[in-house]
């Protein structure tokens, strides 16, 4: 069996802000998976009847592609002179399928969804096209829980380095892997003080400048020590730090010799610059989650707090009272179904308890968390795999642990609810696959949308050396098409 997946943004960039920012029309490129003439291919292929790629059908060239593994100069390297022309371009996702079971197009302009109609009921021969036949198209997922600093390091040789340069590299690689997953939004934790101090931070709100256009990324300042004569550099530097441009205040009180004062310094700064908060907390300690929500409750634009494996491990009436003072705060708890990341120091053995937060009415969202650093040697930053999880493992049904990387993850990052219908933003994930279950299952194929315009393809395609069997069983592409339970 031969997968291949090659991934391809792009299109030129557009500026625009970060969580919440501006939308913006375009059209991307694809690009054909290479495969050997002398296999039978079976019909897990993603080719139509005439061997092309779905958006190969129609509409002008997009211009050149630029690999997954492109460097800090990605942005800048694709440059601003198709931005006028990208506001122009309309394009039509023709034959998509939706959850509710019904096939349509989809017209996108202006970065927004202009139309949605029954199939071939949008037609417009100057129109940008892009064939979904096959696809279920969903609203894009957000990335509530990255780390973009320290992310691909498990493999490196000696100590991890954290120049501007390298540090610009992974973060703008791993931003790149999770929007070929689909992720269009990310929220990268970033590690300030110590002996590296503002560099990293630095680093990565450059790779958020050079990814404008192809996804939203922002930061969190993630500061150690806030309280005693050891926190008054950190509580300085997370001033310069909002300063600078990030967007979030985080940290680990649990962390802190003082959880009660680092919460408060966090909080008091928070409501000064009016910026949400996302802390790292187990949650294994119900007086201090009690302080917290106590103290967050009126905090707007809101505070999120993860990965709370640690309520999992309490009695379960004390994890009930916990999860009602978080709902009643508005408290919002973003699990990490993969596990804990390196900035809890400690890797927990459960995940939060996903339904008990859910009945309580909490909002929870999921995130993907260490991809291939310190917290964990594996990691594919992927939304759907912890979507996947959720279902497999969480006791979630699939639409609802899709929408915990969906919808939930979306508001918790503060940004423009999407749906597939006329006036919202087009921010949109096509897989393949005809149900939300099958495509948690089996999502290899993916085309990613964001603003308006295509930013990454992955594209499989399976074969079957010398069988014949494949092709007498008709085996579906992924997953059975036909209607069932």
């Amino acid at each position: 069996m031969s997968d291949s997946q090659p991934q391809e943004p792009f299109h030129s960039p557009r500026s625009g802000r970060g969580e919440g920012g501006g939308h913006g029309p375009a059209h991307g490129p694809s690009q054909s998976p290479s495969h050997s003439p002398s296999r039978s291919r079976s019909h897990l292929s993603d080719r139509d009847d005439q061997g092309r790629l779905p958006g190969r059908s129609a509409g002008p060239s997009a211009g050149p592609s630029v690999g997954p593994s492109a460097g800090p100069s990605v942005g800048n390297s694709l440059g601003q002179g198709h931005a006028a022309a990208a506001e122009a371009t309309t394009l039509l996702l023709a034959g998509a399928r939706l959850t509710d079971g019904r096939t349509v197009d989809v017209r996108l302009s202006g970065g927004r969804i202009q139309a949605v109609g029954t199939a071939g009921s949008l037609p417009s021969p100057a129109l940008s096209r892009l064939d979904l036949s096959g696809y279920l198209l969903l609203p894009a997922p957000a990335e509530p829980h990255a780390h973009g600093d320290t992310a691909l390091t498990a493999d490196g040789e000696g100590p991890v380095s954290y120049t501007p340069d390298e540090v610009q590299r992974r973060a703008t690689e791993a931003a790149l892997l999770q929007l070929g997953h689909g992720a269009t939004a990310v929220r990268s934790h970033v590690r300030i003080g110590d002996v590296h101090g503002l560099g990293p931070l630095e680093a990565v709100l450059q790779a958020r400048r050079s990814l404008r256009g192809l996804t939203d990324l922002t930061t969190v300042a993630v500061p150690r020590l806030l309280t005693g004569v050891a926190g008054a550099d950190g509580l300085a530097m997370l001033r310069d730090a909002v300063k600078m441009g990030a967007s979030v205040i985080g940290g680990c009180p649990d962390l802190d010799p003082d959880p009660t004062g680092f919460l408060e310094a966090v909080l008091e700064l928070a409501d000064e610059h009016g910026c949400p908060v996302d802390l790292h907390t187990d949650g294994d300690d119900p007086g201090r989650l009690a302080r917290l929500t106590a103290m967050a409750g009126g905090l707007r634009p809101g505070v999120s707090i993860g990965p709370c494996g640690g309520l999992a491990r309490l009695p379960l009436d004390v994890a009930a009272r916990a999860a009602d003072q978080l709902a009643a705060a508005g408290v919002r708890v973003t699990c990490l179904p993969q596990g804990d990341c390196a900035a809890l120091e400690r890797r927990g053995l459960r995940t939060a308890p996903v339904r008990l937060l859910r009945a309580s009415g909490v909002r929870v969202t999921a995130g993907s968390g260490a991809l291939r650093d310190a917290g964990n040697p594996v990691g594919r930053g992927d939304p759907l795999e912890a979507a996947y999880l959720l279902a497999s493992q969480g006791g979630l049904r699939a639409g609802e642990a899709y929408e915990s990387v969906s919808a939930a993850a979306r508001e918790a990052m503060g940004l423009p609810e999407v749906r597939v219908e006329a006036g919202f933003p087009a921010e949109l994930l096509a897989v393949r696959g005809d149900r939300i279950a099958g495509v948690l299952s089996l999502a290899y194929s993916r085309i990613v949308i964001h603003r308006g315009r295509v930013v990454a393809r992955t594209s499989a395609v399976r074969e079957y050396c010398d069988s014949a069997v494949a092709v007498a069983l008709d085996l579906p592409r992924q997953g059975r098409t036909e209607p069932g339970p």
